[in-house]
């Protein structure tokens, strides 16, 4: 009897989400609702590698300096009040482009087609940034993902011995979670404090595993650095399509290349930097192909990424029914 964990039925679609779902930041929402110049926000955290670097710190974290620099626009009056709800309320200003959210659908609508129904098919889709995850979970795309890996701010900070000082454990008013994970409504009407979660261009990389292993679906069985074999993972790589658009997503493209699934850069339209640097990843073979951001039906980026999904789930239909044929012994017949 087999003991795999799971029937390997399950295509994933992971998508990194500034410039690759949207045509600008997703913070702009923030930006605009506090009169915030968005430019030099960005000019400011662009230097603050410099800045640290001239008072002697010679190793800096320059791909998360953005979600520090937003704390000290919180605590110097800036961004006064920002809070999780807050976040998550403005996500849903976020703009796409075209074709989104629809296309989501469309996708995940492929699998109920012949002959992949009869085989319990499925297309997850999961969005893996370095942008701010209560944004995204606000945003108009959430309710077509099945998980978001993204930056997290926190509204306590517990202080020294806190564990010692009863009334510092005490519930306070904060109301029970109804779920794991879920923040309490009281938490996310506090003021941002500290960050909480961090992804970088190369822990991404973590998320994608978390995601061929099965640890997103259950994370206290599974720990993303246990061994498992290739074919009792939950979304072999060769099940995987990686969506991003440009160098900062080179780890995540190299890891999903080399273990055979599939890569694909978009550049904004109309955008010719954006289309050489998409060229170059071409050439140096990091991702298996490249087009414009447009996700509207019959569009070459739709057509493309419906084509690959199509693919694997003619391999796993494939799979299943050479299975069938080794697990099915031919019937006994009359001897002549």
């Amino acid at each position: 009897m087999s003991t795999d964990p799971f029937p390997q039925t399950v295509i994933a679609v992971i998508w990194d989400f500034d410039q690759t779902l949207t045509p600008e930041y997703m913070q702009k929402p923030l930006f605009d609702h506090f009169g915030i110049d968005m430019a030099k926000f960005w000019r400011e955290v662009n230097e603050l590698p410099k800045f640290h670097k001239r008072r002697g710190f010679d190793l800096i974290s320059s791909d998360t300096l953005y979600l520090n620099h937003i704390l000290t626009y919180v605590r110097h009056g800036e961004f006064k009040g920002l809070t999780n709800r807050m976040l998550f309320d403005l996500g849903k200003d976020i703009k796409f482009f075209p074709g989104l959210p629809e296309f989501f659908g469309q996708i995940s609508d492929i699998p109920r087609e012949e002959p992949y129904k009869s085989f319990d098919l499925t297309v997850e889709h999961y969005i893996v940034s370095t942008g701010l995850r209560k944004m995204i979970l606000g945003s108009a795309i959430a309710q077509h993902v099945k998980g978001v890996w993204g930056c997290e701010f926190v509204s306590e900070v517990p202080g020294p011995n806190y564990l010692d000082d009863e009334t510092a454990i005490l519930d306070r008013g904060l109301d029970e979670l109804s779920e794991p994970g879920i923040l309490t409504d009281a938490a996310m009407e506090m003021e941002i404090q500290d960050i909480g979660y961090v992804i970088d261009n190369t822990t991404k990389t973590r998320a994608v595993f978390e995601i061929n292993k099965g640890t997103n679906i259950n994370p206290d069985e599974i720990p993303v650095n246990a061994f498992i074999p290739e074919e009792s993972r939950r979304v072999p790589f060769n099940h995987m399509i990686y969506i991003a658009d440009g160098p900062s997503d080179v780890p995540v493209f190299s890891v999903v290349k080399r273990f055979n699934g599939t890569t694909y850069a978009v550049f904004k339209p109309g955008d010719e930097e954006g289309l050489e640097q998409v060229d170059t990843l071409s050439k140096q073979g990091r991702i298996d192909h490249f087009g414009e951001a447009d996700y509207t039906e019959r569009k070459q980026t739709s057509l493309w990424i419906a084509l690959k999904v199509r693919q694997i789930a003619d391999k796993i239909v494939e799979s299943k029914r050479n299975g069938i044929k080794q697990a099915v012994g031919l019937p006994p017949r009359h001897l002549s």
